[in-house]
């Protein structure tokens, strides 16, 4: 059985071709799974896709109607898929639940470090042999206060960074992890961690409840020098209101690795085309704002925790074995 895989980047291909060997033959493509492209898919029983595929009603509609039985999604997140209509169809839907939380999270200090050092302002600068410091001054953030919002495990991993840094840590989530706890952290409502926080990162799914967590009233609560970090989700963050705040002065710096209306540009090479989305267009103008293509997760390690995982789920689908990391049918309720 040949599978195919969706927008596999070129560094991704040689890791799932050998992840699939001796398994199945692997048929990658660069392209996303989207309206234009699921007439591909037809004939093929187990389709991949990647984090920014559009897996709509007309897009399961297609895969259906062509034979597709099961999509095994490389990614934790799946707000991209109607699982509804999926299991109308009588879809199997699997995603990767866990792979390493050190990528994401390393990265999103990577983004905050940036940002308060001036690193890419710097870089620009001494490619022209421009050594001057102007401009360049950041802070220390040892003894400063980070915000955690979401203290999961990639929330934890940012934590235990921020502990070494010896910063005072709040946190904010559903739950609290006791290993946050143990590090000195001290939950707080949304409104006292705005408030109190130098550096806030986001660490929460989306979710319906989390849709633009980070609004015009919460930007406002924060102070004028906070830093901002984003390395989840999107639409995690109101972008019109932070822009709009932006124009402002506000902010020592954000760093953005994800952006809420990222389909259809992220992942891909635009550089000679028109973008039209003027959001983002006027966002990337801000020199204090680092904005990177959602690859907070793309190290070697993580990726190939990825794709074992969906090797695994391929497997567990064709042995009629159920996991974790199956969405859909739902695990029944007792």
């Amino acid at each position: 059985m040949e599978i195919l895989a969706f927008g596999v980047q070129s560094d991704e291909k040689p890791l799932i071709e050998k992840a699939f060997a001796g398994h199945h033959d692997v048929r990658c493509l660069d392209v996303f799974l989207n309206e234009d492209t699921a007439p591909i898919a037809a004939g093929y029983e187990i389709v991949s896709s990647s984090v920014n595929a559009t897996l709509n009603n007309r897009v399961l509609q297609t895969l259906a109607a062509g034979g597709t039985q099961l999509i095994a999604q490389r990614s934790t997140g799946f707000n991209n898929i109607d699982l509804q209509v999926a299991e109308r169809l009588g879809l199997t839907v699997a995603r990767v639940s866990y792979y390493s939380p050190y990528s994401v999270a390393e990265f999103a200090w990577t983004l905050a470090m940036a940002v308060n050092r001036r690193i890419v302002r710097a870089s620009n600068r001494t490619r022209d042999f421009d050594f001057r410091l102007d401009g360049l001054m950041g802070r220390d953030l040892r003894g400063r206060t980070v915000g955690v919002l979401g203290t999961g495990k990639i929330g934890e991993a940012f934590t235990r960074i921020a502990h070494g840094f010896g910063m005072n840590l709040l946190g904010w989530d559903v739950a609290r992890n006791p290993a946050c706890v143990e590090l000195g952290m001290k939950y707080v409502e949304k409104d006292e961690l705005f408030a109190e926080a130098d550096l806030i990162s986001l660490h929460v799914p989306l979710l319906p409840a989390t849709q633009h967590i980070i609004g015009a009233d919460a930007l406002r609560m924060m102070k004028d020098d906070a830093i901002l970090v984003n390395s989840s989700r999107g639409g995690l963050i109101d972008t019109n209101a932070l822009v709009a705040e932006l124009r402002t002065g506000r902010f020592t710096g954000v760093g953005l690795d994800v952006y809420e209306a990222e389909a259809g540009l992220f992942f891909l090479d635009k550089s000679l085309e028109v973008v039209e989305d003027d959001t983002l267009a006027r966002l990337v103008t801000f020199p204090n704002v680092v904005v990177t293509s959602h690859q907070a997760y793309y190290t070697v390690d993580a990726v190939g925790q990825i794709i074992d995982a969906t090797v695994r789920n391929v497997l567990d689908y064709q042995a009629g074995r159920r996991s974790e990391n199956v969405l859909v049918p739902a695990a029944p309720t007792t």
